[in-house]
Formats: C-alpha cells, sequence, structure tokens
C-alpha cells in the first residue's frame, strides 16, 4: 500500500473538512437551529464561534516548506488559538459552571502548547497581552503606578542544567 504524501493528506483533510461543513449548512435542522438561536440571543456567541473557526481554518492553510516540524507548528498555532477563541466565546456567554471552568481550562492548556511548540523550533514569543474579554478599567492609566526594570526579577539560584559555575 502506497502511503500519501503530506500534501495529498492535507489536500484530502480540507476536502472533507469542506464537504462536512458544507453539509452542516444545507441541513434544515441547522437552519432552523440558526434562526431559532437567533431568536434566544445566542448570535453573538454564534457569530464569534464563526470567525474564529473562519481564522483557524484559513490559518491552518499554509504551504508546505519542507520541514515538517515547522510545517507541523504552522498548522497547529491557529488549531489552538481557535480552541482559545471558542473558549472565550464560551466564557463571554456561557451560563454551565463546569462549562466555563473547562473553556477556562482550555485557554491555559492549549497557550501553553503553543508557547511550547514555538519554544521547541526557537521561534521567537507573542508580547504577552490580556485576553480580550479582559479589559483595563476607563479611570486605569497605561502607566505603571511603580517604577520597573528592564532586567525583570534577579535571582541568585543556581541552575542544575548548567552545572556549578562557581
Amino acid at each position: 500500500m502506497r502511503i500519501p504524501s503530506p500534501r495529498n493528506l492535507r489536500t484530502i483533510l480540507k476536502l472533507i473538512v469542506a464537504v462536512a461543513i458544507t453539509a452542516l449548512g444545507d441541513t434544515p435542522a441547522l437552519t432552523a437551529g440558526l434562526q431559532t438561536d437567533a431568536a434566544s440571543g445566542e448570535t453573538p456567541f454564534l457569530a464569534e464561534n464563526h470567525a474564529a473557526m473562519t481564522r483557524m481554518m484559513d490559518g491552518m492553510s499554509t504551504r508546505p516548506t519542507g520541514d515538517v516540524d515547522r510545517d507541523f507548528v504552522a498548522m497547529m498555532v491557529p488549531h489552538h488559538q481557535g480552541a482559545i477563541d471558542m473558549a472565550q466565546a464560551e466564557l463571554r456567554y456561557g451560563h454551565n459552571e463546569q462549562l466555563r471552568r473547562i473553556a477556562q481550562e482550555i485557554i491555559v492548556e492549549q497557550q501553553q502548547e503553543i508557547v511550547a511548540m514555538r519554544v521547541a523550533l526557537g521561534q521567537p514569543l507573542p508580547a504577552p497581552a490580556p485576553a480580550p474579554d479582559q479589559q483595563q478599567p476607563a479611570s486605569r492609566s497605561a502607566a505603571p503606578a511603580h517604577r520597573t526594570s528592564d532586567q525583570g526579577m534577579q535571582m541568585n539560584m543556581p541552575n542544575p542544567m548548567q552545572g556549578d559555575q562557581r
């Protein structure tokens, strides 16, 4: 049996996803469900999830570079970010406390995995930023309340990975 190339596998996967999305979008049950959802106030949640899915699918459609590891990360980062975006929508609009806790766990775990993949490839990490649903109060200024050092916190502890360098 001949194993398909990664390029062919990606093409097959894209076709399967496209067929599934098209099939779901054309079903009367889904159309009726969307009409019910719109009437029930779920429209913003559905819009955010649709946008997250679109960004994720667009981001996962990358050209192969010839480096399997880089291609894997290039596809997985948007996939994980899509999960983060959908979990944030659950936190904004969901009411089930158990699902909200799961959404929080998804956000933390997926962010950690994105960082781990980038570190494994030696890629720069994105600058830290608050989650989109964490707004700064209008009364606070953007300047820090106390002076900070460019060097950050210094700890004088031995590093077992580097050996004792005294």
